[in-house]
């Protein structure tokens, strides 16, 4: 069975959300500032890295680790150097 689970965090003055579909092929998509910049398909219950930048000069890279499953999905922002992440936070629409 299909699902969607959104995500949101406020970093460095941007907003950052991702949508994440479970189901087998399942699907992250990751929004800075309510724009698209990553897309990644999921398979089974793997975590996926979606790589994208923060529109600074000059840009920032940032990296959503997605994890669909087991349980209830959850998404993580890595920074730039990657070494502290910083949880998402579930959202219901």
């Amino acid at each position: 069975m299909r699902a969607r689970h959104h995500f949101h965090i406020e970093y460095l003055g941007h907003s950052i959300s991702a949508t994440v579909q479970t189901g087998d092929p399942g699907a992250v998509e990751v929004l800075v500032d309510g724009k698209e910049t990553g897309n990644v398909t999921t398979h089974e219950d793997r975590t996926v890295l979606v790589r994208t930048e923060l529109p600074t000069e000059p840009p920032v890279p940032v990296t959503v680790r997605a994890t669909p499953g087991p349980g209830v999905p959850r998404c993580l922002l890595l920074g730039p150097d990657e070494t502290e992440p910083h949880v998402m936070a579930p959202r219901i629409f």
